[in-house]
């Protein structure tokens, strides 16, 4: 069982840069695997624990985009729109094998927030800066989410291990 246990951790976390549930995945493996092998320290402490550090990941993914591109000079409206054509690009993503849903993602970041911010009369020059930032932010939600989920599989391996 440990051996599907960490096959599960590895495939979750390469699902998660490219914008697909990894830490919820590793979460219910996790869980499953508690209900499955009586006895081990995975339990109820591991499982919601993991679920606190999934959720905070989510947030920052969301907000990190929109906190880059106003630090790069960007309105709300420009902020909005990275966060909602992030989740517009990751969704619809790119016809890109396996990375379309990651150039998506950053894509729709950028034309999100260069779009918030041309329709708020913002000039090109600002509105483009805004929309790197936006950029920016969206690689460093990415990578601080693969690390929530490296962290998530770490604790739960450890758990299932002792």
């Amino acid at each position: 069982m440990i051996v599907l246990l960490i096959l599960v951790l590895l495939v979750s976390m390469l699902l998660i840069p490219i914008g697909l549930p990894g830490t919820w995945l590793m979460i219910v493996a996790g869980a499953v695997y508690s209900w499955l092998v009586p006895g081990t320290q995975l339990g109820g402490i591991a499982i919601i624990g993991c679920v606190i550090i999934a959720l905070a990941a989510e947030f920052t993914d969301m907000s990190v985009s929109a906190r880059y591109t106003m630090k790069y000079g960007g309105s709300r409206r420009g902020a909005w729109g990275a966060v909602l054509g992030g989740l517009i690009g990751a969704v619809v993503g790119v016809p890109v094998p396996i990375l379309g849903p990651m150039i998506g993602a950053i894509a729709g970041s950028f034309l999100g927030a260069l779009a918030g911010e041309l329709s708020g009369g913002a000039a090109h020059a600002g509105a483009t800066r805004a929309a790197t930032g936006a950029v920016i932010g969206r690689a460093v939600a990415m990578a601080l989410k693969a690390g929530a989920g490296l962290v998530i599989a770490i604790w739960l391996l450890a758990a299932a291990l002792l």
